[in-house]
């Protein structure tokens, strides 16, 4: 993220304290809405885990390629009833990028709940997200047959950089997206189509991908159109990562649950760029748990199988 935009953006911490009751105020209200949720009480414990963040960039003529290399240590706390409460830093190994990336930092720090209510899926979400920002965030997924499903997505939020020195903005950007799902069967391959209002310069846009999903694998071929920054594409290729048997205790040591690898065509991290609200979000498994949503590749052998006092739970 270049300075001049981070400059435009940026308040004084101490605004922080005025945001604050406002900010909790509508964390309270999301999470406590969602309290009458149905859908059955998942595992309870306490996953800690560990992953790599990989970045490449091509825009020095001192060397063919910059690196940037983090360590991503989190956990999740799964707190029974859809509940989880899940954490991440980064921790910078290698760093060609800047100085505002040479700080160990926290990248996300998230309270959600997932639901069902009738043939509506539904997760919300609060706290600090991906790309800097903080705020409250609602997903939606509704199948209409075993082939096609809705998908939504909506967020206000605002924005906090975690460096060096810590930046605060006021909720100022409601987000979102919406689109639909095809899930081909007897191929294991997901087509997906979504338009919407993105987040780094507020643009509209629209994207289309197509994914392949294999035996712990999945790889897709996407196209994009930004009102900013016009046509990309590229491909994406996601990796779930041994140890696929697994026994759950209480407390649990694990690597992270995938490896995803993302190349684009233009090189352009800004455009129709959306948050994650899950340390370990991906494609593949989308959104909701493999137990409380059977669709698309949930109907798939799952990738890990959690054995407890002579009992099998399917995790994502």
């Amino acid at each position: 993220m270049n300075n001049t935009h981070l400059n435009t953006m940026k308040q004084p911490v101490s605004h922080f304290r005025h945001i604050m009751p406002r900010f909790v105020l509508l964390c309270l209200l999301t999470v406590i809405g969602l309290q009458r949720a149905s859908g059955q009480d998942t595992y309870k414990g306490l996953d800690f885990f560990c992953g790599v963040d990989f970045n490449l960039r091509d825009i020095s003529y001192e060397r063919q390629y910059d690196l940037l290399l983090n360590l991503t240590p989190g956990f999740k706390w799964n707190m029974g009833k859809y509940w989880q409460l899940a954490g991440q830093i980064y921790v910078p190994v290698i760093n060609q990028f800047g100085d505002q990336y040479a700080y160990i930092r926290p990248s996300m720090f998230v309270l959600s709940k997932q639901m069902r209510l009738g043939n509506l899926y539904c997760k919300a979400s609060a706290g600090l997200f991906s790309h800097y920002r903080y705020g409250v965030d609602l997903k939606a997924f509704m199948p209409m047959t075993n082939w096609f499903a809705f998908e939504a997505q909506a967020g206000y939020v605002g924005m906090l950089y975690t460096s060096k020195d810590w930046w605060i903005g006021r909720p100022d950007r409601l987000i979102g997206t919406v689109g639909g799902d095809i899930y081909l069967s007897r191929w294991n391959t997901q087509l997906r189509g979504v338009v919407g209002k993105y987040l780094q310069y507020h643009e509209y846009g629209c994207m289309a991908e197509a994914m392949r999903h294999f035996n712990h694998t999945t790889v897709s071929l996407y196209a994009t159109w930004s009102s900013i920054g016009a046509f990309d594409g590229g491909f994406r290729v996601i990796v779930m990562l041994p140890p696929y048997h697994r026994k759950h205790r209480l407390i649990n040591f694990r690597p992270a649950s995938n490896l995803r690898i993302s190349y684009s065509v233009m090189a352009n991290p800004f455009s129709n760029v959306i948050y994650k609200t899950d340390p370990e979000e991906n494609e593949r498994d989308g959104w909701f748990s493999r137990d409380l949503l059977k669709w698309g590749s949930h109907l798939m052998e799952p990738d890990f199988k959690v054995e407890e006092k002579q009992k099998v739970f399917f995790v994502e």
